[in-house]
């Protein structure tokens, strides 16, 4: 029988970088809020081969003293936490003191910081959580994090990274969301050298918002704002046209700190639910703020969830503002005349003398041609009829299946086009003048990819 053993403390900090650092971006979301905490007011971030080779975040705040630099890199060791009550009320990003070493545990790593003041730094370098070496370095104040070699000695855990691309959209899109909370520092990021965002301090929502989705979009958006028993909703959406097909563009942000929320993602949904489609998502920027002792933040090991002690109320809040917006004369001037996106008893007749391929259901010229698709045989078995306008019902000896026709007639587009990718070119001309698009930094990432 296995006996019970205290684990020595290399394997406990290991254990722990599994919890915390999944990924480059789990590095870089703990290292900016640490950067953010210390009152930094410009912060930069430089990656290497999308953070594995290298990820360095330095920033200009209040820096550490040299003795608080060896108790940093030890866990459980914070400036933000002295009494339990003040677990009750956690007014920074961070609070547990362990994200450092657990970064340091699965890096090469050096910490240089500089305390405000002084013109002496102190330098630590080590791995896999061990110090090498510590010197005192002339400096300037502020703190430099430098983690090398991301699980260099778990490379068990590097096979579970994806493409260079999509682990930097990944990271660009924390950093961008950090910002957006931030508008009053100034962020940086680049990549092997090269410039990939920068957030100048901004004195509005909306600049900060044109920054990093661009100036033209970020003019179009509705002013939110409300207040219910003391939750304060505030922030910028997207008028129901500029909608999109994903949730990407939501962004909610509680007292500083962006999250994810089902419950308040649903709130925004239904206050625009007479206004977009069931497949549209809004555009969002909300910030939730109220007292820190209404929210825990201490439910999650990367902090990604929060729990409200009156989350109808915050519901509540986020929907009546959001509502409200939307019920600005502007809103409603672009939508007069033409029926809600989401009346399901709305029902636009189609000639019946017009030919399948004709047209969509919404009379749009469709771009390809179609061919009926033949059922019989297939391996849903026989169709026995149709729902609703909507889904083909099949069944075979043993199971029925409902299958949804829009999502079926885009898979049939989709590898259709595959096939002609593979085969030749596609037939394209030329612009007789160039039409430029503006990408926001996330969408140039996600076209190179």
């Amino acid at each position: 029988m296995t006996r019970i053993r205290r684990l020595p403390d290399h394997l406990v900090n290991k254990i722990a970088a599994g919890e915390v650092v999944e990924r480059p971006a789990s590095v870089v979301k703990e290292l900016v809020e640490n950067a953010i905490d210390a009152d930094g007011a410009a912060i930069t971030v430089d990656l290497k081969d999308a953070g594995r080779q290298l990820i360095r975040v330095s920033d200009d705040g209040t820096g550490m003293a040299p003795d608080e630099v060896d108790l940093a890199l030890t866990r459980h060791a914070t400036s933000k936490l002295a009494t339990d009550s003040d677990l009750e009320a956690i007014a920074t990003l961070g609070f547990r003191g362990e994200a450092l070493p657990a970064i340091c545990a699965v890096t090469r790593f050096s910490v240089l910081s500089c305390e405000r003041g002084s013109e002496t730094g102190t330098l630590v370098r080590g791995e896999g959580g061990a110090v090498a070496e510590k010197l005192l370095v002339a400096a300037t104040p502020g703190t430099l994090v430098e983690a090398q070699d991301l699980f260099f000695n778990t490379p068990a855990r590097l096979k579970f990274l994806k493409s260079a691309q999509a682990e930097l959209a990944q990271t660009l899109r924390l950093v961008q969301a950090i910002a957006l909370a931030h508008p009053a520092i100034h962020f940086r990021l680049t990549h092997n050298g090269k410039p990939v965002l920068s957030a100048p301090r901004a004195g509005t929502l909306r600049d900060r918002l044109g920054a990093i989705l661009g100036f033209e979009p970020a003019s179009k958006m509705l002013e939110v704002r409300g207040t219910v028993g003391g939750v304060t909703v505030s922030g910028l959406i997207a008028p129901p046209q500029l909608s999109r097909g994903n949730r990407d563009a939501i962004t909610l942000i509680v007292n500083g700190r962006p999250v994810r929320d089902t419950l308040l993602t649903q709130a925004l949904l239904d206050a625009h639910r007479p206004l977009l489609a069931r497949d549209q998502f809004p555009v969002a920027l909300l910030r939730i703020d109220l007292p820190s002792r209404e929210v825990d933040v201490n439910v999650h090991p990367t902090k990604a969830w929060v729990r409200f002690r009156a989350p109808r109320l915050v519901q509540e809040a986020l929907f009546t503002a959001v509502q409200a917006a939307l019920r600005s004369p502007r809103v409603v001037q672009s939508q007069g005349g033409l029926a809600a996106a989401g009346d399901a008893d709305h029902v636009v007749p189609v000639p019946s003398d017009a030919p399948p391929a004709a047209t969509t259901d919404d009379h749009q010229p469709r771009l390809f041609g179609e061919e009926s698709a033949v059922f019989a045989g297939a391996r849903f078995g026989t169709v026995i009829g149709q729902l609703q306008d909507t889904f083909i019902v099949a069944a075979s000896e043993d199971e029925v299946f409902f299958i949804d026709q829009h999502v079926a007639h885009e898979r049939v587009l989709f590898e259709r086009l595959q096939r002609a990718l593979r085969g030749s070119p596609l037939p394209s001309q030329e612009l007789l003048f160039a039409q430029p698009v503006e990408l926001g930094p996330g969408q140039a990432e996600l076209l190179k990819e």
